[in-house]
């Protein structure tokens, strides 16, 4: 699984450096975010730490902002800032009774991503919250209709986004298939610093060959 969240977000990535016209590129790039986001909610569920979990995000987000304005966006924040902002309030929803809270909470938080350039804005929380709080037939109904919301917002950023209900399609019905594709491990320091070295690698080959 964490093989195909980098693979598929490098040719996404590479798509949007050097090959803007080829649409499948993009295509293939939709399957990362969502499995970064089941990834981001196993973690926050097994980790011995919250705090330590959060202090690393916060660190490789940090890692990440420079690369990513290099290579991506100048003016935007990094996915790892979403994911990171999404870490911070399923650990502040943990803490509430109140269902209003919960409710205020992730109104406003949505507000502050759509306000600022986070990666993915409100959609990046909400689908992240969907892993949270649902799973099989509900799953898919509800990232399928965050989907079509993006769709509307975006155009044809939409149209793409539509194809990251793939991953969510293999979890919901695949479990014996994504069970094996969670067996094959990735070192922990290649997982936490492909993010960051990607996009740094892909801002000097644009600058060397742009």
């Amino acid at each position: 699984m964490q093989l195909i969240a980098m693979l598929t977000m490098l040719v996404d990535h590479i798509g949007i450096v050097f090959m803007e016209d080829q649409l499948w590129l993009r295509m293939i790039g939709r399957a990362a975010f969502p499995i970064y986001a089941y990834a981001l909610v196993q973690g926050h569920r097994y980790t011995k730490s919250p705090t330590r979990y959060l202090i690393r995000l916060f660190a490789l987000a940090l890692l990440s902002q420079v690369p990513y304005q290099l290579a991506l966006d100048p003016e935007g924040l990094n996915v790892v800032a979403t994911l990171l902002m999404a870490a911070v309030v399923m650990k502040a929803l943990d803490g509430m009774a109140s269902d209003w809270a919960k409710v205020g909470t992730v109104v406003a938080v949505c507000a502050v991503m759509e306000l600022f350039p986070f990666d993915y804005g409100a959609y990046g929380l909400l689908l992240v919250l969907s892993f949270r709080y649902f799973a099989s037939e509900r799953l898919l109904f509800i990232h399928l209709l965050l989907n079509l919301f993006y769709l509307i917002l975006h155009g044809l950023g939409g149209m793409l986004q539509m194809l990251g209900i793939i991953p969510t399609l293999l979890l919901v019905y695949g479990p014996a298939v994504w069970k094996r594709l969670e067996g094959i491990r990735v070192r922990k320091w290649v997982w936490r610093s492909f993010y960051p070295l990607h996009l740094l690698a892909l801002a000097a080959a644009e600058w060397a060959f742009g």
